[in-house]
């Protein structure tokens, strides 16, 4: 008679094994396991590569922009006192519209950095970034200038006045339907202007749809 631990029956490892969810010499895996060594495990990972971008600045949420803007008391003035502080205590009127916008109509004097290009693209992708903006209450049509800073940096100093300016204005003030404001154009450009050293900024009330609106002094370059 053979001794037990002589004869092993396959069959019976087998049986074993697989109960046990060890591996056998004598057990060959699952054909899709073959093929797919991932589903051994029981389950197929997939590992995504993309990175999320990091949001700019510009893109931070309009309630931290607020509190900013407040903190460093960037004011509004409406658009008269604005043209009298242009006129009396040498403020610069920063247009941040894009140039064409810039071309029709300007208060004179007013430098133009603009801090959204227009996008002439229509492909899928641009589609969704105008969509993105509108959705932030940005005009449509427009991403953001990677040299806004640098380009107003090489026009004004940190001690310059400023008043930032753009179509609509935008508020910081609350009201039942906007309990935190409004942000524009403007406002964004105001708030990267004191994250960047600027100290004496101030935001124009309205914006230039009402400067015009009061015909206020004006004027226009050739497109």
């Amino acid at each position: 008679m053979l001794a037990a631990s002589s004869f092993t029956n396959p069959r019976l490892l087998t049986a074993a094994s697989t109960s046990s969810r060890s591996p056998s010499l004598f057990e060959q895996p699952p054909a899709r396991h073959r093929y797919f060594p991932q589903l051994a495990a029981g389950r197929l990972r997939i590992k995504c590569t993309a990175t999320k971008t990091p949001k700019s600045p510009a893109e931070e949420e309009w309630k931290i922009k607020r509190e900013v803007l407040l903190q460093k008391r960037v004011r509004s003035v409406d658009v008269k006192e604005a043209l009298r502080l242009q006129k009396e205590n040498n403020f610069v009127i920063l247009d941040v519209r894009p140039e064409a916008e810039f071309k029709e109509a300007h208060p004179p004097g007013a430098i133009n950095v603009q801090i959204y290009r227009l996008i002439k693209e229509w492909t899928p992708w641009d589609i969704a970034r105008r969509a993105a903006f509108l959705f932030f209450g940005i005009i449509s049509g427009t991403e953001e200038n990677p040299e806004f800073i640098q380009i107003v940096e090489s026009k004004l100093d940190k001690d310059a006045k400023i008043i930032v300016a753009c179509s609509s204005g935008g508020t910081m003030r609350p009201s039942q339907n906007l309990p935190q404001g409004q942000q524009s154009r403007s406002l964004i450009a105001a708030y990267l202007l004191v994250l960047n050293g600027y100290k004496n900024i101030y935001h124009l009330d309205g914006g230039l749809y009402a400067w015009l609106k009061e015909d206020l002094p004006s004027v226009t370059e050739e497109q």
